[in-house]
């Protein structure tokens, strides 16, 4: 079943990857990094854990593209655009395959807990990003509460919080549903007392962990300073073509690291909630 479930695996990932490419959701290194981490998911994990991942990537993309342009007066604040490369994709994923790898070796529910907990946090974030930008009221930096341009790092609202909070919710219905659905169809236990709670820990360690992620990106992140434009941007170079210079945070912690590091902390709150939750 193990090798089948490889190969089933990596042709899902590769025409998912390569869809996502003529669609503009991923570039052609993005489209490496999803079927690498889909085929690990897939083949270590199941088709449920697989599932889950294309969950938060169809939803996650579908809604960048929504009100695309009220959202370009910001996107030169972001490292990188809509289009995922493959430090976004392992990014947002790669962690995920670790667990999965996990997961194959050990199979247990705190792992399985830890995965669902990963993925609530990359949708909460980018759920968060991209209808928060569009709150009709001033965002404000997490650290302190003052208010600040849309599109900082560090900054929260009220509808990007709620947003988040929906981004991980969803990602734990899926994750119920689908583990459930799998289990039934290959005659195994359900357990369903156990896997309900997937949605309500999904919905709380992807708000912590869309937190956590505005406080790295307050404080540690690393954050650059355009001269041409007298704005603060994630990019190296400028949107306008001007050399930017660092003005604050760690030089390793780029945005990507941010996330990788966001999904741990997420999955980490999910195993501790499943642990306190159950026997």
């Amino acid at each position: 079943m193990v090798p089948l479930r490889f190969l089933l695996g990596l042709a899902f990932s590769s025409f998912t990857g390569i869809v996502a490419y003529h669609k503009n959701a991923l570039t052609a290194s993005g489209a490496v990094g999803a079927i690498l981490v889909g085929t690990l998911i897939v083949g270590f994990g199941g088709w449920a854990w697989g599932m889950v991942l294309i969950a938060f990537f169809v939803s996650s993309s579908t809604l960048s593209y929504y009100r695309r342009a009220d959202k370009a007066a910001v996107s030169d604040k972001f490292a990188k655009g809509h289009r995922r490369d493959l430090g976004q994709t392992l990014a947002n994923g790669g962690l995920g395959a670790l667990l999965a790898v996990g997961y194959f070796l050990s199979p247990n529910v705190v792992l399985l807990a830890a995965y669902v907990g990963a993925m609530a946090t990359v949708n909460s974030d980018t759920w968060a990003t991209e209808i928060g930008v569009l709150s009709r009221r001033p965002p404000r930096l997490v650290t302190n509460y003052r208010i600040v341009p849309p599109g900082t790092s560090g900054a929260i609202s009220r509808d990007g919080s709620l947003a988040a909070l929906g981004g991980g919710l969803f990602v734990g219905l899926f994750a119920f549903l689908l583990v459930a659905g799998e289990r039934m169809a290959l005659g195994q236990p359900v357990a369903l007392a156990v896997l309900w709670l997937l949605i309500p820990i999904a919905g709380v360690s992807g708000l912590i962990g869309a937190f956590f992620d505005s406080l790295l990106g307050a404080t540690v992140q690393r954050i650059y300073y355009c001269p041409r434009c007298d704005k603060e941007t994630e990019q190296i170079v400028h949107h306008c073509g001007a050399q930017t210079h660092p003005l604050r945070g760690w030089s390793w912690l780029d945005n990507d690291m941010v996330n990788f590091i966001s999904s741990g902390a997420g999955a980490l709150v999910a195993a501790e909630l499943i642990m306190l939750l159950l026997p």
